[in-house]
């Protein structure tokens, strides 16, 4: 496996941890695909991961504005 893959499938698992340390899928499973497919699955976990954080934002803002 070349040092790219090697990059990539950390990074996902990062993306895909609940804390940056545990993931709680099997990680080996990424070892399967080929380097675009990773870098698609990593580019999509990006997107939601900023969705996420966008959404988190405007709930706690509307919250706040509800509260004072």
């Amino acid at each position: 496996m070349n040092n790219e893959k090697i990059e990539l499938i950390d990074e996902i698992k990062h993306l895909i941890s609940v804390d940056g340390t545990i993931t709680h899928i099997n990680p080996k499973y990424l070892e399967y695909f080929e380097l675009d497919e990773l870098e698609e699955i990593k580019a999509d976990l990006l997107t939601k991961k900023e969705n996420k954080n966008d959404f988190t934002k405007d709930y706690v803002n509307e919250l706040f504005e509800r509260l004072t």
